[in-house]
């Protein structure tokens, strides 16, 4: 029997991941910096998946979030 092509192996659904950003002697927080916004996909088996883009765009943020 061959296995499934529609079988998820891997599911993500709206990843965020923002990093503080911090001022001042006492480090209060003053706002965000989005890492990684709203990113969705999804990896069946059989399937070979790579991630690209511009240098600092978050691909490894988005390995290490998962």
């Amino acid at each position: 029997m061959a296995p499934s092509a529609d079988k998820t192996l891997l599911e993500v659904n709206n990843l965020k991941m923002y990093f503080p950003v911090t001022r001042g002697i006492f480090r209060s927080k003053v706002g965000d910096v989005k890492a990684v916004d709203d990113v969705t996909f999804k990896i069946r088996q059989g399937e070979t998946v790579g991630l690209v883009g511009e240098s600092g765009c978050g691909k490894t943020t988005v390995g290490r979030c998962i």
